[in-house]
């Protein structure tokens, strides 16, 4: 028994340990959900939100109901919260994703942990779990905020700067890349050229689109459920509430957060997080085209297109000496699949909502925080491992290009659609030139073929 205390709530006395701040609710979870322990821990990025959200909501509580939320119960809850912020008390966050669906026991661990803090700081048992640290709330509109503040701080403090050192990378080897031109390709066949930089700037673009249609969806993510209590009624909260902690919320996190126009809107349905993990699965869609590109284009050495030459960072094989693969390209593609795995749980779980509350939260917040959180980490990743160190391959670029078929498209205009056709078809069959095929057709002679067949301009080049 030394090694315990003795906490109780409305069910009993609970062993909970003695070097732990957490209560009796957070332990009875601790031993009732023994899945994933250790592994799927609820994610950290909400531990955070709720320490905001939980600092917001005393600051609101103090300004609308003092004679309640005195100000040395605001002290003391204030500097436990910070505490939860910096991650120095997440030892006594042990509560796993597969838990309550409505984040309940969640937002009792934050509770305890902030009132048994706020204790120790004051030097008596000034707060309670319940009356103090969640006055004024709910965990049906705690969790689904802390969910939004967590998703908003991450995509945009975490996500949004990868995106930009990529997309600065991509701008840089556009400009060492201009008129370097090379053979397009369609269908994986070959096509007219095209310069590597306006091959690059489709990358880039895409990128930068992405971070565009993402951004936008936050608008709706920044709407906040804190306020509408249990069903949404606003049951228990002081008038003014809702505003006044989306204010203090926003204060804190220096994002814009507001609160939700609807309560009832905001507790049941999770449309605006599905929403804007579908701009997180087109940025997914976009790094995996982006990874093949890229390893199309270096594939080889010898064998493959050759195109271009990527940074070579460890041994590729266990049995072929000198081998070396595309690694980082296989992990940016990796974590596409699994992003877009992301996407159907996050939609089926958003599907789920019942009258009242959506009771798939935790499943939410935890496939689309991984979401954020590989897509940013592995996009550094490719960016310092692989796309820094991205260089043409002239030689190869240009033997591809003069030895593409698709460059009869520039005779289209002197001898017509059909007759490039057949000088394409002759040139393949016989393994001989587009010129010497077409002389050979008899339609152009080799001055006039030289006269008007110039590749790198139809690439925008002029030689």
């Amino acid at each position: 028994m030394e090694n315990y205390r003795i906490e109780h709530d409305s069910m009993g006395e609970v062993k909970v340990p003695a070097d732990k701040l957490w209560g009796a609710q957070t332990e009875r979870s601790h031993e009732n959900f023994e899945i994933g322990v250790g592994i799927e821990t609820m994610p950290r990025e909400i531990t955070k939100a709720f320490g905001y959200l939980k600092k917001a909501a005393a600051m609101a509580n103090n300004a609308l109901k003092p004679e309640k939320m005195t100000d040395e119960k605001l002290k003391a809850i204030s500097q436990a919260c910070d505490e939860v912020i910096s991650g120095s008390l997440n030892e006594n966050f042990p509560l796993v994703v597969w838990q309550t669906g409505s984040g309940t026991q969640s937002n009792m661990n934050t509770n305890e942990v902030i009132a048994n803090r706020a204790n120790q700081i004051a030097g008596s048992k000034l707060c309670h779990p319940n009356d103090d640290i969640n006055m004024s709330q709910s965990s049906n509109d705690t969790f689904p905020t802390a969910m939004h503040i967590a998703a908003v701080v991450e995509v945009e403090d975490k996500l949004f700067p990868a995106i930009d050192t990529l997309v600065a990378t991509f701008k840089r080897l556009e400009k060492e890349n201009e008129g370097i031109v090379k053979s397009g390709r369609t269908h994986l066949q070959d096509a007219v050229p095209i310069q590597f930089s306006q091959e690059i700037s489709g990358w880039r673009t895409s990128l930068e689109r992405d971070k565009e249609m993402i951004a936008s969806s936050l608008t709706y993510l920044k709407q906040l459920a804190l306020g509408g209590t249990a069903v949404g009624t606003g049951l228990n909260a002081p008038a003014g509430f809702d505003v006044k902690v989306a204010e203090k919320v926003s204060e804190l996190t220096g994002k814009d957060f507001v609160t939700a126009p609807n309560k009832f809107h905001a507790l049941t349905s999770k449309d605006e997080i599905t929403f804007t993990h579908g701009g997180l699965k087109a940025l997914a869609a976009d790094l995996m085209k982006i990874a093949n590109d890229v390893r199309w284009l270096a594939s080889g050495p010898r064998d493959g297109l050759g195109e271009i030459h990527i940074p070579e960072n460890e041994p590729g094989s266990s049995i072929m000496p000198g081998k070396v693969n595309p690694t980082q390209c296989e992990a940016m593609t990796m974590v596409a699949v699994q992003v877009m795995g992301n996407d159907a749980a996050v939609g089926f779980a958003a599907s789920q909502g019942n009258f009242e509350l959506n009771v798939f939260m935790p499943v939410i917040a935890y496939n689309f925080l991984q979401s954020v959180r590989l897509l940013a980490e592995v996009i550094l990743s490719f960016n310092k491992n692989c796309a820094v160190g991205i260089t043409a391959n002239k030689e190869k670029m240009h033997d591809n290009l003069y030895n593409s078929l698709m460059l009869v498209t520039a005779l289209n205009p002197y001898i017509g659609y059909e007759n490039a056709a057949k000088t394409s078809h002759l040139a393949y069959e016989k393994n001989i030139s587009l010129k010497d095929a077409c002389v050979q057709l008899g339609f152009l002679t080799p001055e006039k073929f030289d006269e008007v067949f110039h590749p790198e301009e139809m690439a925008g080049v002029k030689k």
